[in-house]
Order: C-alpha cells, then sequence, then structure tokens
C-alpha cells in the first residue's frame, strides 16, 4: 500500500539522516581533533552531526533502537553506563546528578549512530575512512614539517588543531597508523600499497616525534593482533617487520626512550591500588575527587591507567561489563575476522588497551582523544556486527579454491568475457563463477569486496522475496582477484523473452509491477535494465547481476526510480517497446504496486 504523506516525510528525512548527515558527521569527528582549534568546538561537532540526528532518527524509528539494544557489547556499555549514574550517590563529587549523567548518555548515542550508518549504508564506512584517513595524515605531514623547522631538538611534536599534549597526540597518530597498517596489508596494487606505506611512516613518524613510549606499545600489541586474526604471510611479514623496527628505535633512541625513567607510573600505581581496596566492590563513585601525591610539586587527578580507573570509580562490578565490552568485542573480531572492518576496529580496540595501560583513568568523558581508545572502535566492532545480524547474512567465510576448482573454472565454458579474460564461467555441474578483478588505487574495495557485496546482496534479496542466484561459495583467488560460485537460475532476460512473446503489454505490465516492488523495498539496482532481470515459466521475476547495489531503508526517491528508467533508455530497442509502445501497461504494472501517484511521476526521457 502506498505510503501516506507524513510518512513520507518521515521516510525522507530518516534516508537523509542514514545516507548522508551520519557519515559527513562521522568523517568530520575523525577529522576534527586536526582541524578544528580546540576541544570545545569538537564536542559541539559531534552533538550537532552525531548526537542529535541520530536521536532524531531514533525517534523516527524507534525499532532502530531495539536492533542496537540486541548487540551484547551495546548491553555492557549500558550497564557500565547505568552503574556509573547510580555510583554518583555515594561519590562525593560536587556535580550533579544530571550533569554528570549527560555524559554517558551522550556517549551511548555514538553506538546507535554507526550502527545506522552500517546497516542502511554499510558502504559508507569505509568510504568515510578513505577519505578522512589522508586528510588527517596530510595535516599529521604539516604538523611533522612544521615541528623540524621551527622546533628545538629536545622539544616534543605536539601539533596543531585541537591537540595540546604530545602523548595524547600520539594517540591519534597510532590511530590512523594502526589503519594505514590494516589497510596495507589487504591492498594488491603496488601504488595502493605505496600510499599504505607512506601513511604508515608519516603517522608513525609523529608518533616518535611526541617522545610517548605508551603508543609504541600499543602499536606493537596491534600489530601481534593483526598477525593473529589475518594468518597470512603478509601479516606474519608485517609482525617481523615490527619487531625489527622496534629494535631499531631502541638502538637509535634509547637514551630519550629511557631518560624518563617511570614518569613515577609505578608510584602512582601503587597509590591508586590501595585507595582502591578502600571500596573494592562499588569503588568510590563516579567522578569522586582524586588526589594523588607523588611528592612532585603538585598532585595528580588520574590514576593514568584506564582498568585502575574503572576499578577505582566503579569497582568489580563497574569493571565487569568494563572488561567485558572489550572481551567481546575481540571475540567478535576473532568470529568475523573475515570482515575487513571488524579487524581494522578490534585492532583498534587492541591499541586502546595498549594505549590505556599508562594514560587516562576517567570512565566517562566529553569528546576528546580518549574516545579514539575506547568508544569509537568498540561503537564500530558493534555497528558492523548489529549490520551483518540485521540483515540476515550468514557469516561466509572466503576460502582458498582448491586445485581441482581451479581446474573446474579453465575447463568451464565463458559465458562473459572482456579484454582482460573471462567474467563468468559455467562448470561443468551447471554452477557459474563470476570472477571479480582487483580494482583500482586506493578503492574502498578492500574493506568491502565487490564478491563480498555481491554475495551479502544475494542473501538480502532472496530474504525480502525477491530472487536472486543462491551463493555456494567465495573465493579468495589471490593478487587482489576473487569469486562467487552461485547456483544459476532458471529461465530467460526479459530480454529475450520479449522477442520471443506474442504478449508484449503482459510482459511491461510484469515488469513494471516487479520494478515497484524492488523500489518499494529500498532496493537501488544501478544496472536494472532488461538483461539483468530474469523471467521463468510461472512469470515471476528474478535479479542478476547484482554486486552494483545499495539497499536503502525506505522506498527510494522519485529521483532514483527515474535513474533507472534513463538506464533502461540507454538501450533504444528496449525503451521502445517497454517505455514508449507498451507504456501504458508498464504504467499500470507500476501502479499496482507503488500506487498511482508514484506511476504518474516516472517522467520517461524523451526518445
Amino acid at each position: 500500500m502506498p505510503a501516506t504523506q507524513p510518512r513520507v516525510y518521515a521516510d525522507r528525512t530518516f534516508d537523509t539522516i542514514t545516507q548522508w548527515i551520519l557519515p559527513f558527521g562521522l568523517f568530520a569527528f575523525l577529522c576534527g581533533m586536526f582541524i578544528l582549534p580546540g576541544r570545545g568546538p569538537l564536542q559541539t561537532l559531534y552533538y550537532l552531526l552525531l548526537a542529535v540526528p541520530t536521536l532524531a532518527a531514533l525517534l523516527l524509528r524507534p525499532r532502530e533502537l531495539l536492533a542496537t539494544l540486541r548487540e551484547p557489547i551495546v548491553l555492557l556499555v549500558l550497564a557500565l553506563a547505568l552503574w556509573a549514574i547510580a555510583s554518583v550517590g555515594w561519590s562525593d563529587t560536587d556535580d550533579s546528578v544530571w550533569g554528570l549523567a549527560k555524559r554517558p548518555l551522550i556517549m551511548l548515542l555514538l553506538f546507535p549512530a554507526l550502527a545506522l550508518i552500517a546497516r542502511h549504508r554499510l558502504e559508507a564506512l569505509p568510504a568515510v575512512l578513505s577519505v578522512a584517513a589522508p586528510v588527517t595524515t596530510l595535516a599529521t605531514g604539516v604538523f611533522l614539517v612544521s615541528y623540524i623547522a621551527h622546533y628545538p631538538a629536545d622539544t616534543r611534536l605536539v601539533g596543531g588543531g585541537a591537540f595540546d599534549n604530545p602523548l595524547l597526540s600520539a594517540h591519534l597518530f597510532g590511530f590512523f597508523c594502526v589503519y594505514w597498517l590494516h589497510r596495507g596489508l589487504g591492498e594488491r596494487n603496488l601504488p595502493s600499497i605505496a600510499l599504505c606505506v607512506l601513511g604508515a611512516l608519516i603517522t608513525f613518524a609523529a608518533v616518535l616525534a611526541t617522545g610517548s613510549r605508551t603508543p609504541l606499545v600499543a602499536l606493537s600489541l596491534a600489530v601481534t593482533w593483526l598477525a593473529l586474526v589475518k594468518r597470512d604471510k603478509r601479516s606474519i611479514g608485517l609482525l617481523l617487520a615490527g619487531l625489527i623496527a622496534g629494535a631499531l628505535v631502541f638502538l637509535m633512541f634509547h637514551q630519550e626512550l629511557l631518560s624518563r625513567g617511570s614518569s613515577y607510573r609505578f608510584d602512582i600505581w601503587k597509590i591508586v591500588a590501595g585507595l582502591i581496596a578502600e571500596h573494592p566492590w562499588i569503588g568510590h563513585g563516579y567522578d569522586a575527587a582524586l588526589q594523588i601525591d607523588v611528592n612532585i610539586g603538585f598532585m595528580l587527578a588520574e590514576p593514568h591507567n584506564f582498568a585502575l580507573g574503572a576499578l577505582f570509580y566503579l569497582g568489580i562490578i563497574g569493571f565487569i561489563p568494563w572488561a567485558g565490552m572489550q572481551l567481546v568485542a575481540l571475540w567478535r573480531g576473532l568470529q568475523l575476522r573475515h570482515q575487513p572492518l571488524v579487524v581494522l576496529a578490534t585492532t583498534w580496540v587492541v591499541f586502546g588497551i595498549g594505549s590505556g595501560l599508562t594514560e587516562g583513568g576517567g570512565v566517562f568523558s566529553r569528546p576528546n582523544e580518549h574516545w579514539y581508545l575506547l568508544w569509537l572502535p568498540l561503537a564500530w566492532v558493534a555497528a558492523v556486527s548489529i549490520a551483518h545480524r540485521g540483515r540476515g547474512l550468514p557469516i561466509v567465510q572466503p576460502s582458498v579454491p582448491s586445485a581441482s576448482d581451479r581446474q573446474a573454472i579453465k575447463a568451464g565454458k565463458v559465458i562473459e568475457a572482456d579484454g582482460l579474460g573471462a567474467k563468468v564461467v559455467q562448470l561443468a555441474d551447471g554452477s557459474f563463477v563470476k570472477l571479480f578483478r582487483a580494482r583500482g588505487v586506493f578503492t574502498s574495495n578492500s574493506f568491502y569486496p565487490l564478491a563480498q557485496r555481491f554475495a551479502d546482496n544475494c542473501f538480502y534479496l532472496n530474504q525480502r522475496g525477491i530472487s536472486a542466484p543462491t551463493v555456494l561459495a567465495l573465493w579468495d583467488m589471490g593478487g587482489g582477484a576473487a569469486a562467487v560460485r552461485y547456483r544459476p537460475l532458471p529461465g530467460q532476460t526479459v530480454r529475450q523473452a520479449h522477442a520471443g512473446t506474442a504478449d508484449a503489454a503482459a510482459l511491461a505490465h510484469g515488469f513494471g509491477a516487479f520494478m515497484a516492488q524492488v523500489h518499494e523495498l529500498g532496493i537501488y539496482f544501478r544496472s536494472m535494465h532488461l538483461g539483468n532481470v530474469l523471467i521463468d515459466a510461472q512469470q515471476r521475476f528474478a535479479l542478476i547481476d547484482v554486486a552494483d547495489m545499495r539497499l536503502l531503508p525506505s522506498p527510494i526517491r522519485a529521483r532514483l526510480r527515474q535513474r533507472n528508467l534513463k538506464h533502461i533508455h540507454r538501450y533504444p530497442e528496449d525503451a521502445h517497446w517497454l517505455l514508449t509502445t507498451e507504456a501504458e501497461a508498464f504504467r499500470a504494472g507500476y501502479a499496482s504496486k507503488a500506487g498511482g501517484k508514484a506511476a504518474a511521476q516516472l517522467a520517461l526521457p524523451a526518445a
């Protein structure tokens, strides 16, 4: 049934938020510390472009919140936040309950924000990273050049933007260094690898220039995690290269690394451990006063360790969800290690754990550098996990084809080819193999490969009543290439059916109804033409070649519907009989599923 006008406006607002505002807000937040003049503008940016739009989207569709709350990581974060708010009751803080409660509640909105992007525009996550990482790395390069040119040798790099502390700056430089290391492991062509190596070198040099030691430990842990999860030659090579680089850094800078001793960390931790022992189970309460005297002329207010901070403020009861959310995230990383976005996010989690060994200690804060070490990585893992579950996608682990599989492809019948070789091959058992080659330089394909998209889209379409091929296997062919083996659908293309039918009007009516059904389900199939739609003997329609497709949360807009028609019009013979000779039958079929108003809005291009 066609939607009412208020529902249409609500859908359009929700789509704008999830498709455009939240991805842009995530990009701005990732770059904010490098560009904005202080943390205040960063917090304002987070509220305006992430928190408020997310709240509006949840009010428009409350079921989205339920989908988010089914994720164990989110439940553990929520439990931690609620316990923190409850602990204000025995805290000696001077702030009001509401003033303190706002921090975890505002932070919690980060989880549905990323979940909304992942559920309704998953490809936006790698796309945002592909733009944000070069921007922040370019800014890092500018910071380095300015530091080398204008500062004495005994100073430490702080950087521009909102940075004001070398250790905190090192966390952000290391955050993007992890991105470049992970991305380099997934790239296959030389120019892309070179870009990743350059990005990693710039960010790693910035970490060294800050003179901070803990981020170096955190990067070592991150590289070890990558080797554990990926278990391939490249990751093992990266681990060995990391060990060599670590040894060289120590040999070249051992005096600088050791000159500051322990920075009173052991004294601080001993004092904090004693305070924890006073209230081990419930802690001293959220935002309780902490004064640490290590005889340096002033008092310290942080335990300089994330875990000790959780224990001091929230006790063992609060520490359980705090540790649990990170352990569950790492477990999800092992479960979904074939998903590059999850591997990257869990590597960030490991980097955050390493960075938190000697830094920070506040449980909740306003948006700042610590969010990149804990909340952003956790939200990222949760979001991809929620999207995976929400789309009902099975866990398809890409495998390496056996020698017999490769031989079967070579011996198969080539159905489609281009100048570079076969694209679709029919095997002896009747199944088909669609081959995907490595794409151009620095694309999001390394995070969400086309072969994986094809497989996911097939599952998604079949789940929602739109016939699509049944995926049998997902193969890593090596060298950045991949392949999907699938069971073909019976029938012939609509183009072939028209050539052999005397009832073109009935065919046009049926195709119009099918296109409207696809549009009303929020499916934007970019390659919608009569050669990519099948019809079987029972007059049921199906989609093929579904790698290039967007899955929108609402019925697609008139502009995208019109774009589908323009794509059909690129084939003059098809457009003539469908959109001219049988235009009325096509419109009537479309109206039967989408309503007369939507059908009337289909303005056909001039022939």
